[in-house]
């Protein structure tokens, strides 16, 4: 067993605390993939020689630190590959790790689901199992044209190699830089749509700060709101049942503009039409990070948006010397700062 698949039991909206858990698998391996916004890949080989321990139990040991530390349990999927971890991660439960069997990883698959294949979406699911090949086992066993006929040559190709137990697929190291999050806890259940909207702004600009001072675009924005339902503690918290609303937006053109930002997370909000809402936390994710450097932007003849770009050049500046409340927008140095942020 060389690859762990860890699925950290966290409440909805606390996933600005994945990089802290992250941070916990690293003490064992560098080379570990975040997977948001609650879990990971890690590739233990080095780890098993040095520690002389194999995987199984490694794993027993990052789910005690994670309980001790920071009151999370977690479920844990091993396997000798990516894709088999992730399987095996989806008949795990907190307190037991699930392991594929290095000598018999055929009989393990064979019962299984064709949708267990990470990737395999229901429409392949469905068209697979109208010609009996709802089984992994069933599709190993399958004839590869026939496959390659109902969804496609590669497709066929990849699913017969997975079903059979080969996994080509590798641990990506640092791959949570492809997502930044950020999120705001009000003290109280808040009603007023004017401190949503604030606390908004505060998350955008401290996304666009971030995203600057890492020389990173992002193409798509996520907004999700909690409303009232869970108690504050951050990651201790196990009662109650959340409620939350996510929504996604593709920006018009990769940006780390905090302009930008705040106008699609306005724009996603005022889509939600929440009436008189009890929310207790908003938060904000930019995905699909990019190089700066590598990204297009459309010129324009408004002297309004360069010399707001010149402007915020300028404030970062001030706030990489001074701290990051060196300057904001007006709105929230006028009032009382809106919500708890929590830090990624």
């Amino acid at each position: 067993m060389t690859i762990l698949c860890v699925r950290f039991q966290l409440p909805p909206m606390y996933e600005a605390a994945l990089p802290e858990l992250l941070g916990l698998l690293e003490e064992f391996t560098p080379v570990v993939e975040a997977l948001p916004p609650d879990g990971a890949l890690a590739d233990l080989r080095g780890a098993e020689r040095y520690f002389g321990r194999g995987a199984v139990e490694l794993a027993s040991v990052i789910r005690v630190r994670a309980l001790a530390r920071y009151g999370v349990d977690c479920a844990i999927g091993a396997g000798p590959g990516p894709m088999l971890a992730r399987v095996a991660l989806r008949h795990a439960r907190p307190g037991v790790t699930c392991a594929v069997p290095e000598d018999a990883v055929a009989e393990f698959l064979a019962d299984k689901p064709v949708a267990a294949v990470p990737g395999v979406g229901a429409a392949t699911a469905r068209t697979l199992d109208d010609y009996g090949l709802d089984t992994l086992g069933r599709v190993a066993a399958a004839p590869l044209s026939t496959l390659q006929r109902l969804i496609g040559a590669k497709a066929g190709r990849e699913l017969r190699e997975k079903a059979s137990g080969i996994d080509r697929g590798r641990v990506v190291p640092n791959a949570v830089s492809r997502s930044l999050v950020t999120e705001r806890a009000f003290d109280i259940d808040e009603l007023d749509p004017d401190r949503h909207r604030r606390a908004l702004l505060s998350a955008a600009e401290e996304i666009g700060s971030r995203l600057r001072a890492v020389e990173k675009v992002c193409r798509t924005l996520t907004l999700t709101v909690r409303y009232a339902g869970l108690p504050h503690s951050r990651l201790r918290s196990r009662g109650g049942t959340p409620t939350s609303t996510t929504r996604s937006r593709t920006l018009r053109e990769p940006t780390a503009h905090s302009a930008d930002l705040t106008r699609a997370a306005y724009g996603m909000y005022e889509a939600l039409g929440l009436q008189r809402a009890r929310v207790r936390a908003l938060a904000l994710r930019a995905e699909g990070l990019t190089p700066a450097d590598q990204a297009t932007h459309q010129l324009t003849f408004d002297p309004v948006d360069e010399k707001v770009r010149r402007v915020e050049e300028v404030a970062d500046r001030a706030r990489a010397k001074f701290g990051p409340r060196a300057v904001m927008p007006g709105t929230l140095a006028l009032v009382r700062a809106p919500g708890r942020p929590t830090a990624a």
